[in-house]
């Protein structure tokens, strides 16, 4: 039985504790959250701290479960890996490439396991596109975006993110790790765009941006990501992955609001187009939300148990934030960022 302890229940970090709660090797032995309560009424039983340092101490457990804001990712992952536990953290891993480094060095060097939070890795229809993708061979061009017309309480959730983070980091490393999967080249240089669309938000802060990334093999790579109640829901939601032997694209992602969570990672369809013709896969009974924090976790669980080697998955959890932070360095600068310096 694997002791769990759960710090942040957000709406990721509730998931994760849900699954946890149902799983039949995990016993949840603490759960962290600022305001030191638990509203949820099947969570409601187990120990609750205001203090993630505190709750280390005193539950000892073999996993932290790490679901805060993202300034605290790194330092609560090597706080846990340096007390002997296992750590699964979300997306970002970090808030720079220098932490995150730090964060994998540290799994490395105590052999604790890490498992970032890219949901998409246990998604099928998203493993069947990656695995469609690689079939065709590169180099690739990849076309993702996520913009979300978010209000009301989705607007306060977005803006609250973006106190320390951007759209195009907290969106963009799930589908940069997607790039990162189908083409094992490493990436070379970012160029960004990006505007402050909203009064509301920080004046150094934008809520649209954009990047080019270019990867060592010659693939290139665009993503968009917006939040807001200015945003368009016309083509919100686009993946294209192209090779010169033809095509792979999601075709009935996301019919609903662009503010739908679920909605983010549903495939419904996948179009497969090579030059010899055109293939179409059915991708029914898609996973929701809640089962693939739960096929996260029993993955977390699983590499444990089984000291599944997670060097690649940490490597692109690394090269997925060096992306997106190059890309969020740039849209400051002006300048196209150099990747080769920051990964060496």
């Amino acid at each position: 039985m694997t002791r769990v302890l759960i710090a942040g229940l957000g709406n990721m970090g509730l998931s994760h504790a849900l699954a946890h709660h149902a799983h039949p090797d995990a016993e949840i032995v603490g759960l962290v959250n600022r305001s030191g309560r638990v509203d949820h009424p099947d969570l409601g039983s187990y120990p609750v701290f205001d203090d993630f340092a505190t709750a280390l101490a005193e539950t000892a457990p073999d996993l932290a479960v790490i679901a805060t804001y993202t300034d605290t990712h790194a330092d609560y992952a090597i706080a846990a890996m340096e007390a002997g536990c296992h750590v699964f953290v979300e997306k970002p891993l970090a808030m720079t490439v220098a932490e995150a480094s730090r964060v994998v060095d540290t799994a490395q060097r105590t052999g604790r396991k890490l498992v970032v939070g890219y949901i998409l890795r246990y998604h099928p229809s998203w493993v069947r596109l990656i695995e469609e993708a690689r079939g065709l061979g590169g180099p690739y061009v990849f076309r993702l975006n996520l913009n979300q017309q978010s209000t009301g309480p989705e607007w306060e959730t977005h803006k609250a993110l973006m106190q320390t983070t951007s759209p195009i980091v907290d969106c963009g490393v799930h589908y940069v790790d997607v790039m990162c999967q189908i083409t094992d080249a490493a990436p070379v240089r970012v160029h960004g765009i990006g505007l402050r669309l909203s009064e509301e938000i920080a004046p150094d802060m934008y809520n649209y941006g954009q990047f080019q990334v270019t990867f060592a093999d010659g693939s290139v790579g665009w993503y968009e990501a917006g939040w807001g109640p200015m945003m368009s829901e016309t083509a919100f939601f686009v993946k294209d992955i192209i090779s010169p032997r033809g095509a792979v694209s999601i075709t009935d992602g996301n019919k609903g609001a662009s503010a739908d969570i679920d909605g983010h990672t549903k495939v419904g369809g996948i179009l497969v187009h090579t030059l010899a013709g055109d293939r179409t896969i059915e991708m029914p009974d898609e996973p929701g939300h809640q089962q693939l924090c739960d096929a996260e976790q029993a993955f977390m669980l699983r590499a444990i148990a089984e000291d599944i080697d997670l060097t690649r998955h940490m490597s692109d959890a690394v090269n997925s934030l060096a992306i997106c932070l190059a890309a969020d360095e740039s849209i400051r600068s002006g300048q196209t960022i150099s990747l080769e310096e920051i990964l060496k």
